[in-house]
């Protein structure tokens, strides 16, 4: 009321955007879409038949995709839970979408937690989704008008949209480091979100936010090329130490590869029999 000069008996429905802007919108999310399209119909096989509605929006509330029944779709496109519409606190004040873009976090608002009095028959809960760089890039809602939703139900469809957008966000990070390993950072909390992607020289590429939280990582670091080893605090050894023992790899990877057979690994490294025995002797890999 005070900031964005909202009054509550307002019967305010979301903006739309034009079906031009609409497209346009969706362009610019092209990746967001794709990297949740199977987890919103995962999703909606999970929660549709319960009378819910699903939107995936970007970072500025704008609906981009949507999942709902066919008999619910009325009373939905009436609230404006529809896609080309925008849910903002600036113009919708307390609401699922736009509360948890604004704070950043996730939310359950249900009911006449509501600002406007033409929502209070929605319960919604939105969990936010952020991009490989830990930004914020997303917001997935599950909202119903159903009466015999009550606060524990609410709770259960919390926790269902949290591990739907955290697949979501693994989905983006996954795709914007397409060919790197991940591996995962050992922390107290959640560690399934906490990834970093490496390159082949051990290199940290990039990190989730979980990551970034639980290592002080910051987009500067990982530029400067951070080896993982060193992110994750592993047990230093010496630059000679590192040398002898990424020899000892590649040898090992190469007589794997050739199921031990020590002719073919030679002659896969480009070095001679012999010298790859006296190697071999010499790491102690006989």
């Amino acid at each position: 009321m005070t900031m964005h000069r909202l009054v509550p008996e307002d019967e305010r429905a979301p903006m739309r955007l034009t079906d031009q802007e609409f497209l346009d919108a969706r362009k610019q999310s092209e990746q967001l879409i794709a990297g949740a399209t199977e987890e919103l119909d995962r999703l909606f096989t999970t929660v549709g038949r319960a009378g819910c509605c699903i939107l995936l929006t970007d970072r500025k509330g704008i609906a981009l995709e949507r999942r709902g029944s066919a008999g619910d779709d009325k009373d939905f496109h009436d609230l404006g839970l529809w896609t080309g519409s925008v849910w903002t606190e600036a113009s919708m004040g307390t609401n699922g979408i736009g509360t948890a873009l604004a704070d950043e976090r996730s939310v359950a608002i249900f009911r006449d937690q509501h600002f406007f009095c033409s929502n209070i028959r929605l319960s919604c809960t939105t969990a936010p989704i952020r991009d490989h760089r830990g930004e914020l890039a997303a917001a997935l809602d599950i909202s119903t008008c159903r009466d015999e939703v009550n606060e524990m139900t609410l709770a259960i469809l919390t926790q269902t949209v949290r591990d739907a957008a955290l697949r979501i966000e693994l989905n983006l990070f996954r795709s914007a480091f397409a060919g790197a390993r991940f591996l995962m950072v050992p922390t107290s909390a959640n560690s399934a979100a906490a990834l970093l992607a490496v390159d082949r020289h051990d290199l940290v590429l990039g990190a989730t936010r979980a990551a970034r939280i639980a290592l002080q990582l910051d987009d500067k670091r990982i530029a400067a090329g951070i080896p993982a080893a060193d992110a994750l605090h592993e047990a230093t050894v010496s630059q000679q130490e590192e040398i002898v023992e990424a020899e000892k790899a590649a040898l090992l990877r190469a007589l794997s590869r050739t199921s031990g057979n020590v002719s073919q690994a030679a002659i896969a490294l480009g070095i001679s029999r012999a010298t790859l025995h006296r190697k071999m002797k010499k790491l102690g890999l006989h």
